[in-house]
């Protein structure tokens, strides 16, 4: 809430927010600017200073020549305090190779509904870097996202945007990830009993509690509480695009919290297979998964050793994110209830799991048909 009208907000991420009029535009729309702090105090003392120099300013000014690109460093300014590193990362990574090239040099008045629903089209069509197709509907979505979120940036701000207020859609279509069959799974976890090490180890925690592979990776042994027969879910190892000006390479490794407040969670530790992670139990802060000469075990390395299990299995290719498909598929051929297999696998809703994360098998639907009967 505002105190005494001063236009000074409490925001969700615990930082006060204070706003006042910067300029207008030649058709006396207002143009808000903004002012940060994490103390309320401190705050109206930036707003106090920064009305001051905008009256010393010209009174009306013409933001409508600004370009896209601008406006696009201005919103990734005003996100970045508000968001992971790994989604500001992304934003940067997708932004630079998608948007700008494409939009960036458009002014606001020149950034018409028909140029953003070509952009689309193009995106769609041949988006790919290489120019050898076009990107997936999934990531012309999160592309098409980015454009909605700067241009309801640009008219919160009063920027005149003649699409300031365009919906975009993009039609979603998900790639049915694989999922093991029964006997598949058989014959992988014959090979994951042989000689178990850590990485065997890993696999098994995710195939049986449908851990991410960035989950598993960044696990510490505090993390696993074999007395109580939990396992907490508090970090993930990702790699993502290093946007740093000075870098000396592309991608770095991080480890930050998982995708989603709902990702943090804890699950129950099957009996099966506590007395296999037992085996290899370590000191706390050391991770369960570690590469030798490292701290930790990075996604790629695992998603390596799985593929080499898969092969010595004998069965068809299948990368380490089927797993957890696995896991929520054979969850509920046992009749696990949906909305408490949703909380294991991290969903914020039932809709998500049913959706993307589970696959009736053919004699699941066999015995579910033999059900019926023409008595009734």
């Amino acid at each position: 809430m505002a105190r005494k009208g001063e236009n000074i907000y409490k925001r969700k991420d615990g930082r006060w927010e204070g706003r006042y009029i910067k300029a207008r535009t030649y058709n006396d729309k207002p143009v808000f600017g903004y002012v940060y702090s994490r103390s309320y105090a401190e705050t109206k003392q930036k707003l106090v200073q920064a009305k001051a120099e905008s009256n010393t300013k010209p009174a009306n000014i013409s933001v409508t020549g600004i370009t896209y690109k601008a406006l696009i460093q201005m919103w990734l300014c005003d996100v970045k305090a508000r968001t992971k590193e790994s989604t500001y990362s992304h934003y940067v990574h997708s932004i630079e190779t998608h948007i700008i090239p494409r939009l960036g040099s458009l002014t606001l008045k020149q950034l018409s509904s028909e140029k953003i629903d070509g952009f689309i089209e193009e995106l769609l069509e041949n988006g790919r870097v290489d120019k050898s197709g076009g990107l997936s509907p999934k990531t012309v979505s999160d592309l098409a996202a980015i454009v909605r979120s700067t241009l309801r940036f640009a008219f919160e701000r009063g920027y005149d945007c003649p699409c300031s207020n365009k919906r975009l859609s993009i039609k979603k279509s998900y790639t049915t990830i694989r999922v093991l069959s029964k006997e598949e799974q058989k014959r992988i976890v014959k090979v994951l009993l042989d000689n178990t090490d850590f990485y065997k180890m890993a696999v098994i925690i995710s195939l049986y509690m449908g851990l991410r592979v960035g989950e598993v990776c960044a696990l510490r042994w505090c993390d696993l509480d074999l007395d109580a027969g939990v396992l907490h879910v508090r970090n993930t190892v990702q790699r993502i695009q290093n946007i740093s000006q000075d870098a000396n390479s592309k991608t770095r490794i991080i480890i930050s919290s998982p995708k989603s407040q709902c990702s943090i969670r804890d699950i129950p530790i099957p009996d099966c297979i506590k007395p296999i992670i037992a085996n290899f139990q370590g000191s706390p802060n050391t991770h369960v998964v570690s590469t030798p000469g490292k701290e930790f075990t990075e996604p790629r390395v695992l998603q390596y050793h799985f593929s080499k299990y898969v092969e010595k299995a004998g069965i068809d290719k299948a990368n380490y994110h089927s797993l957890r498909h696995t896991f929520a598929t054979r969850c509920v051929e046992l009749g696990f209830e949906l909305k408490c297999l949703s909380e294991i696998l991290g969903h914020s809703n039932v809709n998500i799991t049913l959706n993307r994360y589970v696959h009736t098998s053919m004699e699941l639907k066999g015995k579910n048909m033999e059900l019926l009967s023409l008595s009734e």
